[in-house]
């Protein structure tokens, strides 16, 4: 994503009040009723790719279509989505951030404090997911960043496991939207997955960075499943609907994820340029395979 939007996703919840927003909503049409989907796979919608709806209301639209919950919300909001029988699909819950996290052994003790206070508050919300993140290289190498990054996860590992939350690790394009970014392959992220060694430590596997990165989407998946803990979506290029503008054919990548078995969860992380509930439910309609 590009930089404005990685900031806002991170704080512009923290600046806004849900009861001024309400008041403020835009005049989208009402969601219709939405026959039950196949329900091979589970999908959500990230917050932060709807700024200007109240979260009360992207809830409301989540259900309406079918979704199962809302993705990457703040620790003071994970039991919103229950009022509307969802849940907070992956949330966070102090893993870093994106330039400084797990390839770093100073941000280790931080990062490990942090989530043994909240990862029992996600799991008593019912969240099933946490995202972290690698970091950024300023020169350190690959090989390093993974022995660093295996150490922290190691860390983490027994207290996800005791809590029955997994910890998401996520994949992201370096060529783009986050220069330097050290995650930026699937083979460095499965490298580090299959040392920590954890059913409780996956990656989020974001489609539209990976198309940028490297491609071969279908074939990723297929091989890498078992370290796959989250999906994330997005047209490409410029993180839009997806929609006929874009490259990747989201169908049959759907396709593979399901018949692969898995159980998680697939998020809707593109930008809407369009009225945001049309296109949230052109993408809901596209993944149900």
């Amino acid at each position: 994503m590009y930089p404005v939007l990685v900031h806002s996703r991170r704080t512009f919840l923290r600046t806004s009040m849900a009861a001024s927003l309400v008041a403020a909503l835009p005049a989208y049409s009402s969601p219709m009723p939405q026959a039950p989907r196949k329900d091979r796979i589970h999908q959500s919608v990230c917050r932060w790719c709807y700024k200007d709806t109240p979260l009360d209301q992207l809830c409301q639209w989540a259900a309406s279509l079918g979704l199962k919950g809302v993705d990457l919300l703040e620790i003071d909001e994970y039991e919103i989505p229950r009022r509307y029988g969802l849940i907070c699909t992956m949330g966070y819950a102090g893993g870093g951030t994106i330039s400084d996290a797990l390839n770093r052994p100073e941000n280790h003790a931080a990062i490990e404090a942090a989530f043994r206070k909240n990862i029992p508050i996600a799991a008593k919300a019912g969240v099933p997911n946490l995202i972290t993140f690698s970091g950024n290289r300023r020169g350190m190498s690959d090989e390093e960043g993974a022995r660093n990054a295996i150490a922290g996860l190691n860390r983490l590992k027994p207290i996800a496991e005791d809590n029955g939350v997994t910890i998401c690790l996520e994949l992201l394009n370096s060529k783009v939207n986050h220069p330097d970014y050290m995650a930026d392959h699937t083979v460095w992220g499965a490298r580090v997955m299959h040392e920590v060694n954890s059913p409780r430590i996956k990656l989020l596997y974001d489609i539209y960075h990976m198309q940028i990165m490297e491609g071969d989407l279908i074939d990723t998946i297929r091989q890498n499943i078992g370290v796959l803990g989250h999906f994330h979506t997005a047209g490409v290029p410029g993180r839009r609907e997806l929609d006929a503008a874009q490259e990747i054919q989201y169908a049959p990548v759907m396709q593979a994820i399901a018949a692969s078995g898995f159980s998680g969860y697939v998020a809707h992380e593109f930008i809407p340029i369009g009225n945001p509930l049309t296109s949230l439910r052109q993408a809901a309609d596209l993944c149900d395979v």
